[in-house]
């Protein structure tokens, strides 16, 4: 694990992992032709490492005070189970949807909590006002339903000693990426089409929580 490419190539794919949502976000807005401008990229990408640089933080505050096997033991559990997490999304999103009713109008509940759930499910409902662009503002609770599952991931993996700074320009340069390519392959589609892609993001996690017990 002290390889420093082999830690680089790690850090690439747990960021690439976590990206996944945003490309599917943002595909689904380029197939309602709703547009997301540069300055909510941005807020996207920077509300998404924040929080993913926060749980590196906070892991790597705790993992001093952990037994080295042990650390490993939780990072392998905390990739593994939201890997399978991940692997439900689908259906845990239409649970979501069903409790919300299904399209019905958006309303905001105690700090916004009902929103970001239905925004987590249905991404293109953060255009709330309906004007085909993506504000900053509309944009913040997106990133922060897409930001949930860095949470986890970003303390698990500091627990396994990753590379902040490293971690943190990945996710900032990936997302902006996910977003931009998103959207683009989204306008390329005449027609709105399902793409779920969250299996994906399970696998790569997966795969990361075995390679912490190599």
């Amino acid at each position: 694990m002290g390889n420093p490419f082999f830690s680089t190539v790690e850090i690439l794919v747990l960021v690439t992992a976590l990206s996944v949502d945003a490309f599917v976000a943002s595909f689904a807005y380029g197939t309602n032709r709703i547009k997301i401008p540069l300055r909510s990229v941005a807020v996207i990408s920077i509300i998404c490492s924040a929080i993913f640089a926060v749980s590196l933080f906070l892991g790597s505050l705790i993992r001093p005070f952990m037994p080295t096997h042990f650390a490993g033991l939780l990072c392998f559990a905390i990739l593994f189970v939201l890997g399978i997490v991940k692997l439900c999304d689908s259906a845990i999103k239409s649970f979501i949807r069903r409790s919300q009713g299904g399209h019905k109008k958006i309303s905001f509940s105690a700090m916004h909590l009902r929103f970001i759930l239905d925004v987590y499910a249905n991404p293109e409902n953060a255009d709330s006002d309906c004007s085909k662009s993506l504000s900053p503002k509309e944009a913040a609770p997106l990133a922060i339903a897409l930001s949930l599952d860095g949470l986890a991931v970003g303390f698990g993996a500091a627990l396994s000693d990753v590379n902040p700074i490293q971690a943190i320009l990945f996710s900032l340069i990936i997302n902006v990426a996910a977003v931009c390519l998103g959207c683009l392959v989204g306008n390329k589609v005449a027609e709105k089409v399902p793409l779920d892609l969250s299996w994906v993001s399970g696998l790569l996690l997966m795969v990361l929580a075995f390679l912490k017990l190599t």
